[in-house]
């Protein structure tokens, strides 16, 4: 599915303008080599190809970033056009070098990452996560940069807690994103790998999921079941887990109620504090 990443890369680096069409230079193809600190590793064939192909129907519209190194240059946003044209035997591709410090390099790279069309669940999360760890930011500002909603963020993000094997089986496409949220609210931490591995026999859905996690987290020898919560209160609780990113239970007594919010670590609890000071 294709995700995109919102405002794009200009949100972080406005004086990055690929279509600056005076600053457009041709270079040797072999005079390039990749951005070194570009954190996708593999590019799929089948997706080169194709770029391939086109490349060699229409040329590269959109030019390549560089900047300049001690020899040649070093791509900072296009890696993929630059492995598709390296495939069509062009000698020459077109570029616009730029001056950037190793900092906003790597900042790039991330940014590119993110723009990937066939990017997972768990590729975004960390994405997300490595851009607010590198640039020093909060969920709330990443997501006005980026034209996301702070819950899609929150969400995304929250999928990394998961231990590494669930983790894994989402990023391979056997548990969606869905399934993920769901799992996250499963008590019982020990009951949790069985319960995915049940998941992926049965091929449950996330709906299916998230009635058997309500059944498993029911405490046990309990004798007089709770009576069950009338749609309005269940609608609310959906709205405040979305706009929170986290788990909220709506309790509602004769005279009084409470609204309880959970948060995994002190900068989860920042995040929610600022979310209800809008």
């Amino acid at each position: 599915m294709a995700r995109g990443l919102g405002k794009g890369i200009n949100a972080f680096f406005p004086e990055i303008e690929e279509k600056d069409e005076a600053n457009i230079q041709k270079v040797s193809i072999n005079e390039c080599r990749p951005n070194p600190y570009q954190p996708r590793k593999t590019f799929h064939a089948d997706a080169i190809e194709e770029l391939k192909e086109s490349i060699l129907q229409y040329g590269i519209i959109q030019p390549l970033i560089v900047r300049e190194s001690i020899k040649g240059y070093e791509i900072v946003v296009g890696e993929r056009r630059f492995r598709a044209a390296k495939e069509a035997g062009l000698e020459t591709i077109p570029v616009i070098v730029k001056e950037l410090t190793d900092e906003k390099m790597m900042e790039l790279a991330l940014l590119e990452n993110l723009q990937r069309e066939d990017l997972t669940p768990i590729e975004e999360a960390h994405a997300y996560a490595n851009l607010m760890n590198e640039l020093h930011i909060t969920q709330e500002v990443l997501s006005q940069r980026l034209g996301k909603s702070r819950s899609h963020i929150a969400n995304i993000v929250r999928l990394l807690s998961l231990p590494d094997q669930v983790i894994a089986y989402i990023n391979n496409g056997e548990l969606s994103m869905g399934h993920g949220r769901a799992l996250l609210g499963l008590k019982d931490k020990s009951k949790l790998i069985p319960f995915v591995n049940k998941i992926r026999k049965e091929k449950l859905n996330v709906r299916q999921v998230e009635q058997l996690i309500v059944q498993l987290n029911k405490q046990p020898g309990k004798k007089k079941e709770k009576p069950k919560k009338d749609i309005f209160i269940l609608e609310r609780e959906s709205m405040l887990r979305d706009r929170f990113g986290t788990s909220v239970k709506i309790q509602r007594g004769k005279r009084k109620g409470k609204i309880e919010i959970e948060f995994y670590s002190d900068e989860d609890l920042e995040r929610i504090i600022e979310s209800l000071e809008d």
